[in-house]
């Protein structure tokens, strides 16, 4: 909310309902004041970032923060606490030196990042850049032979469009109540329908793209190129973003990928434009960087506060840990991690004995595909492609919460179609609508670990955030740095995912469910 308001002060009764649903305002107001004026997280926060480094899964970095969060679970008193495997990975990376320069016709440093599992330079090469103009796969052939000891870009006539809008911004009061007024049958935001032409065009543009992608990069490796660098309109201010090498070869089968490099969309233009008016330009790059095979499983972090009466039953908590490398995840996905690790913390330092067990995961593999919270899923509750389920672990299951849309803060909640949870998730928010969080909306969200729950039927939700600047500076870049955390906002968060797992672990019934959906072959539908 825009509009500053009072401090809510809870009632002394010790219930209150909405809809009929109990919550306990007593319990709710410890949990307030612990989580927002006792907060430990963001000190959480500086030890999955600053104090670790990036966390590409696999690498060194996801390995120290994933047993730095183990032993500090473990130090507050959670049990079974484990770095447990959720299947094969593939190949850790790390980068140990990055050089870049331009060096003719003047020289100039350059603002540029290797790729996630891009091979290294064998030390400091100095060599021209070739541009390469093709259309489709067939106008390659004219640079067979020419390529070899050259760095490529690839010719593109996009230009930056300038934006005057803020960096950073807070959902309206006129947005939260549009997202709250979507009806069931419109599915809200992230929804289509249909086999559209249009839809079928812009398959047939991706799978051309594609082919051309591909024969760009075999003849690449072919002819013996020193480097590649590549950008998007995206990265500029000095901001890149920067994910993993061309085809994300990390698969212990897939073949090491040339140096790939990332670099700001301004040096990357210096540099088409002068080669395009045929002034030879020349760049000085030195890349380092090391595999890792020795084990090639994807671990997640798993903990649990044991349950009393209804111990069986589960209620889960997670955001994914793993980074890329450009920066430190701090937004992407640090901030989550450490919200749900200051959840555990607020819940063990309280004494809350719940009646379902409460298990915590930070998953790894997230970002080449929700991997770990899939792995999770297939190996605990079931596999989407044949919906075949595991139990009673499936039935058993109440509902898992998710963070991973940056330092915002919490503004309400998805429901991912679940109209049924609709009335309890707004009793739950009722206490927290001072801090903002009132927003309950029917509409479904993509592209995080609540999926890979919500595609074999158990309730999986992702909380509705202020957007702050994550799709305009953070998510995905060199950027995505410790400074770009807001603590007010993470404590916000902290403390109203402290009170929906309280809720979801202490109510009489399981949270209720959409109808089982069809099985997924095809990937799992994800």
């Amino acid at each position: 909310m825009r509009n500053l308001r009072l401090a809510f002060v809870i009632a002394a009764c010790p219930l209150f309902s909405l809809a009929q649903e109990k919550v306990d305002a007593a319990m709710m107001q410890k949990i307030r004041n612990e989580a927002l004026n006792n907060s430990q997280v963001m000190d959480i926060a500086w030890n999955f970032t600053d104090g670790t480094g990036p966390r590409v899964t696999a690498s060194p970095g996801f390995l120290k923060a994933a047993n730095y969060a183990k032993q500090t679970l473990e130090k507050w008193g959670v049990k079974n606490v484990k770095l447990e495997p959720w299947g094969e990975f593939g190949k850790g990376w790390e980068l140990e030196k990055s050089y870049v320069a331009m060096t003719a016709p003047y020289y100039k440093p350059l603002i540029a990042f290797p790729k996630v599992w891009t091979a290294g330079t064998n030390g400091l090469q100095n060599a021209e850049v070739v541009v390469i103009s093709a259309k489709d796969s067939a106008g390659l052939d004219v640079y067979k032979g020419k390529l070899k000891g050259k760095i490529v870009i690839i010719d593109r006539n996009d230009t930056y469009n300038h934006s005057f809008k803020a960096d950073a911004g807070r959902w309206t009061d006129e947005e939260l109540d549009s997202m709250a007024n979507v009806k069931p049958s419109t599915g809200g935001r992230n929804q289509f329908s249909g086999d559209t032409a249009a839809m079928r065009r812009r398959r047939e543009e991706f799978r051309a793209q594609q082919s051309l992608a591909n024969g760009i990069r075999n003849l690449m490796k072919s002819e013996g190129i020193i480097a590649t660098f590549s950008t998007s309109p995206r990265s500029h201010d000095g901001t890149v973003f920067v994910q993993g090498a061309t085809g994300n070869p990390y698969r212990v089968t897939d073949a090491e990928s040339v140096p790939d490099l990332a670099i700001s969309w301004e040096d990357f233009n210096t540099i088409l434009r002068t080669v395009k008016k045929g002034i030879p330009v020349r760049l000085d790059v030195d890349i380092k960087t090391k595999f890792h095979t020795g084990d090639t499983k994807g671990y997640n972090v798993i903990g649990e506060i044991p349950g009393t009466d209804l111990k069986d039953e589960v209620v889960m908590l997670g955001a994914h840990l793993d980074s890329w490398q450009g920066a430190t995840g701090a937004t992407d996905n640090a901030s989550g991690s450490a919200v749900m690790m200051e959840v555990m913390r607020v819940l063990k330092t309280l004494g809350v004995q719940p009646r379902r067990t409460i298990r915590i995961a930070l998953w790894s593999g997230e970002e080449q595909g929700l991997l770990g919270s899939r792995g999770y899923v297939k190996n605990t509750f079931g596999d989407p492609a044949t919906m075949q389920l595991i139990q009673p672990a499936h039935e058993k299951f109440s509902a898992y919460y998710n963070i991973d849309n940056g330092t915002g803060k919490i503004r309400g909640i998805y429901l991912q179609g679940n109209e049924a949870a609709r009335s309890i998730f707004q009793a739950w928010l009722e206490p927290f609508k001072d801090l903002g969080a009132s927003t309950v909306t029917i509409s479904n969200t993509g592209g995080t670990d609540h999926q890979a729950f919500d595609a074999v039927g158990l309730p999986g939700f992702q909380f509705i955030q202020d957007e702050i600047e994550y799709d305009t500076r953070t998510h995905h870049t060199n950027m995505d740095s410790y400074d770009h955390l807001l603590p007010a906002d993470l404590k916000q968060i902290s403390t109203i995912v402290a009170a929906f797992v309280y809720n979801t672990a202490m109510r009489d019934e399981k949270i209720p469910r959409k109808e089982l959906p069809k099985p997924r072959p095809a990937g799992g539908g994800f």
